[in-house]
């Protein structure tokens, strides 16, 4: 029976799942990979404990996802590899995963290298070949083929193959080799790409120097942020530039389309204003900022408050309360896209099909962060990269079996 080959641009978490769907399917796969090993993304995700997943329902999973991707195809991309099957497949290579309090779904050991190991041999057990240390640097389409030309150690090599599957990242981690440059070849050949920009990723806010040596690294527990009328709750992190902390990261998409950004920020969500001045008992004689150790703010929030309200005259009771309740911080924008967990944009969904093929050049398959999509922390993040690439991967063998009908069995 004749065999079709599959050429694998990429070999981060997207890369690496397609690899493994290919393969299982009986079709030869080639994985490129410019670094000197794979998987170094996804080491890189696993310095949090490697968050594989989610253990919340579909129809949560997909509302997280932004983009030009509808909700409905990304229902269908997550029925092709949901975060049950992400448990199944890391049972399935000998690694134990569990719920955290969360709902966020771990490996035991909560380490990456262990996964990435049984991964990577379980692969070359499926006979993927890896060709490391070779850099894609352009592709053409010729005579219904594709040639992609590599930059390797021994210089520069060209392959022809049929079919072809990039993923090739972002533009977040570029050390990690996600670093955009695909994108002046997707437009050289038409292809519609929206800007890359940061996510996941802090803003920027100008602190008071004095104010910044009482506060600078310390968290913010039990709030809830919003922006506009998006209400998260969460965390933040104080950090030298501004702020960091996954309720910043739940609204990168409705900050970054606000014209002056700013977020405000609920100290104690549980208790309305009104709530908190019956809670007092407080003699006119009695300085008013006593109000926020009876409210039990954290020291950290008391210091913020403490310092706005010095700026606005004197101080009651009922204007804490106000601050307490809607502590508003301007930021001035997003950190550059080399320090954000994750990037936004990308190829946009109206250039490829059901399948995830670009439409203008059939063979040609697209996976992971390259694609026009965001979702935040959480488990998201791999889960997206997973599905997607579950999705461009059949979709190849399908395409690759239409073009050898012995493959088809016929």
């Amino acid at each position: 029976m004749p065999q079709s080959s599959l050429v694998i641009v990429g070999g981060g978490p997207a890369g690496l799942r397609a690899a493994e769907v290919a393969a299982d399917a009986g079709i030869s796969v080639c994985l490129y990979e410019a670094n000197p090993s794979v998987g170094r993304k996804f080491l890189v995700a696993g310095r949090g404990g490697l968050n594989l997943t989610h253990s919340e329902s579909i129809e949560g999973f997909t509302g997280r996802y932004k983009g030009s991707f509808s909700s409905d195809f990304w229902t269908s991309l997550l029925s092709d590899f949901d975060n049950k099957m992400i448990q199944d497949w890391a049972d399935h290579l000998s690694i134990k995963t569990f719920i955290g309090t969360s709902g966020r779904v771990f490996p035991t050991e909560k380490k990456a290298a262990p996964l990435l190991r049984a991964w990577i041999k379980s692969l070359k057990e499926s006979d993927v070949t890896f060709h490391t240390r070779s850099k894609l640097r352009l592709w053409e389409h010729r005579d219904d083929q594709f040639v992609l030309f590599f930059d390797t150690p021994e210089g520069r090599k060209f392959i022809q193959t049929d079919a072809v599957l990039l993923a090739l990242g972002g533009a977040s981690w570029p050390q990690t080799g996600s670093d955009g440059s695909w994108i002046p070849w997707m437009k050289d050949h038409r292809i519609l790409v929206d800007r890359l920009k940061p996510a996941n990723c802090g803003w920027e806010h100008p602190w008071d120097p004095p104010l910044l040596n009482e506060i600078e690294g310390t968290p913010l527990k039990n709030l809830v942020v919003s922006a506009l009328h998006h209400r998260v709750r969460g965390e933040l992190l104080i950090t030298r530039y501004g702020l960091e902390g996954g309720a910043l990261y739940q609204l990168g998409p409705v900050l970054r389309s606000m014209q002056n950004p700013e977020v405000s920020i609920d100290f104690k969500p549980d208790f309305s204003r009104g709530e908190l001045l019956q809670k007092l008992q407080i003699s006119p004689q009695e300085n008013p900022f006593s109000c926020l150790r009876k409210w039990k703010l954290s020291p950290q929030a008391t210091t913020l408050i403490t310092h706005a309200a010095s700026t606005k005259g004197a101080p009651t009771p009922s204007s804490l309360a106000a601050l307490v309740k809607d502590f508003r911080i301007p930021l001035d924008g997003p950190r550059p896209i080399a320090e954000a967990i994750s990037s936004a944009g990308g190829v946009h969904a109206s250039e490829l099909d059901e399948n995830l093929m670009v439409r203008r050049f059939p063979g040609l398959f697209l996976a992971g962060e390259m694609l026009d999509w965001e979702a935040p922390t959480g488990g998201y993040l791999l889960q997206g990269c997973f599905a997607t690439a579950t999705r461009a991967a059949n979709g190849a063998v399908k395409y690759l079996s239409n073009r050898i009908p012995a493959l088809a069995g016929l």
